[in-house]
Parts: structure tokens; C-alpha cells; sequence
């Protein structure tokens, strides 16, 4: 039987959150806040089975993600393939579990390719909240200056607060001419369609930082599971100097029951990387693709 892909839908968003519930390492691509924002520009859509939800990516070339689910209950790997109807498969962003089990129980001839760009960035949270040692003495000393110059008010993110960061959010882009470059349009619109629907979205975590009653940093996570939040966006204005230390310090110091966030991929970008290190990752959680010769 083979499988029925279709738009991914806000209606089903709490089927797929029991589904992602049950899978054995969640990756940050895989909340259904990122399935839905980005399905536009990725051109995603989903099959649903009786326990596993596969996902079909067709922008910029036709490939698969991971399947969500219970991959430990799957007898029939080889079996499940087949109803995908392709030969040869390929998989991107593949949790190493995943590439492991697959590897390991069931699949011949599978290739496996390391792909560091979408390895997901762990921090601790109690160090990212306290800023102690000398490797994050610069963040700490940034943070200190945010506080000192200006009259700053930090908020947790609510839908009173929605047309507050939109407008900010346009303002960023007006500075960061983000028209002129499709990653940051992209992004921007991305943005757009998560805050217009920030209400109906389940599980969204926010916070927001005023200088004398305006926006000038946001953030919008969601827990990915019990221990580890993801922050999905995370935006500050320029002209304040230390805007993104006070963000992320403040915005984690208000979600201190959390161990770990996750602070998604840096896709390749070498300055991303390097901001990304700069605030001292505890672990990551690799990804790969993966190539099936088919069935």
C-alpha cells in the first residue's frame, strides 16, 4: 500500500505532537511549529501511517526527512520503504539514532553521510543563565552593559504583544534589507506566519525585552521535549549594544525549569557557527543523510 502525502495542517498539530512524543531523539526540524512555518518554502507535506508520520520535502530537489514515531517498534524497515514507491531513497536530517538503527538491524547497502551543518547546537541552560568562567566573560560583560544603559523591561510573549514584535520584526528587516537576500525574506516570512498564528499554535514559548515601552528583542521556542527547550527565532535590534545577551539570558532565566536548549542548526554559515560556538554548546545532536538503493 503505498503512502498519501498531504499539506501539513494545523488541525492535526496535536495528533503529530503525540506521534513526535514517542520518538526516541527529537530533533529541532522535527517540532510541528517548524514542519508548518517552513512548509511553504520547503515545500513539505506528510503521509500518516498507524504509527509512524513520514515527511516529504520537495524545494530545492524531491527527498525525505526522518520518519516521527516509535522507530524501536518498526519491525519491517525494508517493508516500509516499499509503500514510499522510489528507488533509491534519500534521507536528510536523520537523527543518529536513527542512522544507528538503520545501520544496525535493518537496512543493506544504506549509505551514510555525516552532515554537520544540521547537527543541532545543546546548551545548558544554568550556564547560559549565570554566564560564569572566563569562556563566556564577554557575554556576562555585555549583558552588564544592556542593563546599565537602558531602561529595560523584560515580558513573557503573549498575543497582547504580537503587534508589538511585528512591527519590530519589520523594522529588523528594513535594517537587515532582508528583501535583498532569499535566506532573510525567507525568514522574515517564516516569522510572520508564526506570530500572525502565535494563538493557535500549541506549546509556543516567548519572551520579549522593552526599552522605554518598545520591542527590541524577541524570542519564540517551544519545549521539544520534557528537559530541552528550542528556540526557533531569536531577533534584536541594533543600537543597543549587548540586545542579544539580554534576550537570551533573560528568556532562559525565565524558563529555568529546562536543562538543555537547543539552539537549532547553522547550516553551513560560517559566522552563525562561530556566534553559535561562542556561547560553548555541551553536546550536539548529529544528523545525517542517508541513501537507500531501494527495494
Amino acid at each position: 500500500m503505498s503512502l498519501s502525502f498531504t499539506p501539513i495542517a494545523l488541525a492535526r498539530q496535536d495528533d503529530y505532537r503525540a506521534r513526535l512524543a514517542r520518538t526516541p531523539q527529537v530533533a529541532s526540524d522535527y517540532s510541528f511549529v517548524n514542519l508548518w512555518a517552513w512548509a511553504d518554502e520547503y515545500g513539505l507535506s506528510w503521509a500518516w501511517e498507524e504509527d509512524l508520520v513520514w515527511i516529504r520535502q520537495e524545494n530545492p530537489l524531491p527527498v525525505y526527512w526522518a520518519p516521527v514515531g516509535d522507530w524501536r517498534a518498526v519491525a519491517d524497515w525494508p517493508g516500509r520503504f516499499a509503500r514510499l514507491q522510489e528507488a533509491p531513497l534519500r534521507f536528510i536530517r536523520v537523527p543518529d539514532r536513527l542512522t544507528r538503527l538503520w545501520r544496525d538491524k535493518v537496512v543493506a547497502g544504506m549509505l551514510v553521510e555525516e552532515t554537520r551543518e544540521h547537527w543541532d547546537y545543546l546548551y545548558s541552560v544554568p550556564e547560559l543563565i549565570e554566564l560564569r568562567g572566563n569562556r563566556l566573560h564577554a557575554k556576562k560583560n555585555l549583558l552588564r552593559q544592556f542593563k546599565s544603559s537602558y531602561r529595560y523591561q523584560y515580558t513573557a510573549l503573549d498575543e497582547s504583544f504580537i503587534e508589538q514584535v511585528l512591527l519590530m520584526q519589520f523594522g529588523w528587516c528594513a535594517w537587515r534589507e532582508c528583501e535583498a537576500s532569499a535566506g532573510l525574506a525567507a525568514e522574515n516570512r517564516v516569522i510572520t506566519k508564526v506570530l500572525e498564528a502565535y494563538g493557535r499554535l500549541r506549546g509556543l514559548i516567548g519572551g520579549a525585552v522593552l526599552v522605554d515601552g518598545d520591542v527590541v528583542a524577541f524570542t519564540v521556542a517551544e519545549a521539544l521535549t520534557a528537559d530541552t527547550l528550542v528556540v526557533h527565532f531569536e531577533k534584536g535590534m541594533g543600537g543597543f549594544k549587548g540586545v542579544y545577551q539580554a534576550i537570551n539570558q533573560m528568556f532562559l532565566a525565565a524558563n529555568a525549569s529546562f536543562s538543555l536548549v537547543n539552539r537549532e542548526q547553522d547550516l553551513g554559515n560560517a559566522g552563525l557557527r562561530k556566534a553559535k560556538l561562542s556561547y560553548r554548546p555541551v553536546g550536539f545532536l548529529k544528523k545525517h543523510s542517508v541513501s537507500l538503493p531501494g527495494n
